[in-house]
């Protein structure tokens, strides 16, 4: 047998994310491209923002000595004084470039937390629906992931957290705006989230995590603003990227910003730089942290993606779907008319829509949309949307 049993089962259970856009690239070799309405991806095709091309003009034009060597494993301190000052601008605390790791993107930053954090056995809590590959990071590193169902308006239930935290519990994973629905919790949630938390760790005497994942954090419609995590709990980690901010996903370059009054934080600070050699990232990419340092204020067009959130919304709505309004990122997770979202999912492939069934992020009975797409895209889908509304007798 040539792969380990673990990794043969996770490939075979797979992602439907990328089973999804398999399936697109048959359906353009099929029908061509034009016909296709591939949202099933979370790969925006927004340019980044002209500040980003000035930039890496400037850079090009003027190349720093020694510019793509090696660095320290934590990243350049002159980025991570960058990164250091905005989130403590955007969080109200006392950041310096000591608690910054820049990170092969936020994939790179979760997993090595994870590595430093985890002792084999430990549990992480997430809350459904999530970002699937949660639970191969949490695997990588021996951990077991405990998801909690959240709320009809996707909001995590802090009853249930409480009742599901015991000694094994080692930290808990949050994504605000979310992956898959949109929804942004609100600051008085997060705060409560952290004074439970504080509580269970008393308890136990035992130390949690809370790590949020930020990849959307300036994704937000309807005038939302960003909720802080560092004041609502002190043993806290950011693990964000570019990737959607910039949009710059294939360029892989983010961070871990840890809570500068964090206990023993030297120590913990160190084994994120030592995991973020030994896992093989070595370093973030060189080139983008040269450039990044200089747009820790800048964004993509926020009102164009709420312009195709609400055109899709509306439509969505009007046919009969059933969903709570996102407010970030730039998803939405619609309840399946049928139970069975896959083949609810496999119903609007039949005519060339692709989306993705919401047990591929711990859901089963919905699905996400993605619109990060082009307006021509979102446009066509509507008549496979409709058709299938009608074929469900949606009202």
């Amino acid at each position: 047998m040539s792969l380990s049993e673990n990794v043969r089962r996770r490939m075979q259970e797979g992602s439907f994310i990328r089973k999804m856009f398999e399936e697109g690239n048959l359906l353009r070799k099929k029908h061509g491209a034009d016909n296709v309405f591939d949202l099933s991806l979370g790969n925006p095709i927004i340019e980044p923002p002209a500040e980003f091309k000035q930039a890496l003009k400037h850079l090009s034009d003027n190349p720093l000595a020694g510019m793509h060597r090696y660095m320290e494993n934590a990243g350049y301190e002159e980025t991570r004084s960058a990164v250091a000052k905005q989130v403590s601008l955007e969080n109200n605390v006392n950041c310096t470039a000591g608690d910054i790791v820049m990170t092969v993107g936020a994939g790179g930053a979760l997993n090595i937390i994870l590595k430093a954090i985890l002792n084999p056995g430990d549990e992480v809590i997430v809350f459904a629906p999530f970002f699937m590959e949660y639970d191969n990071y949490i695997d990588n590193h021996g951990g077991k992931t405990v998801a909690l169902m959240t709320t009809e308006d996707f909001l995590p239930d802090l009853s249930k957290l409480e009742k599901a935290i015991h000694k094994k519990t080692r930290a808990v994973i949050i994504n605000s705006p979310n992956n898959p629905t949109g929804v942004v919790y609100p600051e008085k949630l997060v705060r409560e989230m952290g004074e439970a938390l504080a509580r269970k760790e008393k308890q136990y005497n035992t130390h949690i995590y809370l790590i949020s994942d930020e990849v959307y954090s300036n994704l937000m419609y309807d005038g939302l603003k960003y909720v802080p995590i560092f004041p609502a709990y002190h043993r806290s980690l950011i693990a964000t990227s570019h990737s959607k901010d910039l949009a710059l996903p294939g360029e892989r370059i983010g961070y871990v910003a840890v809570h500068p009054e964090i206990e023993n934080k030297a120590e913990l600070i160190n084994g994120l730089i030592f995991c973020n050699r030994i896992l093989g990232f070595v370093n973030a990419p060189a080139l983008m942290q040269n450039i990044v340092r200089h747009l820790q204020h800048v964004s993509v067009s926020i009102s164009e993606y709420e312009e195709k959130r609400n055109f899709l919304y509306n439509n969505l709505t009007s046919m009969g779907y059933k969903l709570v309004k996102p407010q970030g990122a730039f998803y939405m997770f619609p309840r399946s008319p049928i139970e069975n979202d896959v083949e609810f999912v496999h119903e609007l492939q039949k005519l060339n829509v692709l989306t993705v069934p919401g047990r591929g992020f711990g859901t089963p009975g919905y699905f996400r949309i993605s619109y990060c797409v082009n307006f021509k895209t979102i446009e066509g889908s509507l008549f496979g949307f409709r058709k299938v509304a009608e074929q469900f007798r949606l009202s």
